[in-house]
Parts: structure tokens; sequence; C-alpha cells
């Protein structure tokens, strides 16, 4: 069910901490709670190594016409 390679997690982690400083930095209470949605999803991609994300925009490009190549697992 994985569908990210390990540099791909491993920029799912760098982008969630940087988000989370970004957010640590403007205040927690300042912050709106959708700027949490990212980091999130980002954090549970980067330790689960499941990607909705991905699966929803390689259906989007089969639906049209649009084929990539599959990443491999490294």
């Amino acid at each position: 069910m994985k569908n990210l390679t390990r540099v791909q997690r491993l920029l799912f982690m760098n982008i969630t901490l940087l988000s989370s400083i970004g957010i640590w930095l403007t205040g927690f209470d300042q912050v709106h709670w959708f700027a949490y949605v990212v980091p999130a999803a980002l954090l549970f991609a980067a330790l689960s190594g499941y990607c909705i994300g991905l699966d929803i925009s390689r259906m989007l490009l089969k639906l049209f016409g649009i084929v990539g190549k599959e990443p491999s697992n490294a």
C-alpha cells in the first residue's frame, strides 16, 4: 500500500518541519486552523509511506489521459 519512496518521505518530513516552525514563529493562537492541515497530512504521509494526494493526482492524470511513469520504491 505504500506509494512513496524514501526520498519523498524525507521531503515531506522536511516540509512538515519548516511549516511547523513557521506556525510556531507566527504564534499558535494567531494562525488559522487550516494552516495545520497541510503539515498534518504531510506528516501522516512521511510516517506511513502512503500519500492520498499522490493517488488522487495519479487518478486525475489517468482520467485526462496523461499517464506518467510509476515511481520505484527504493
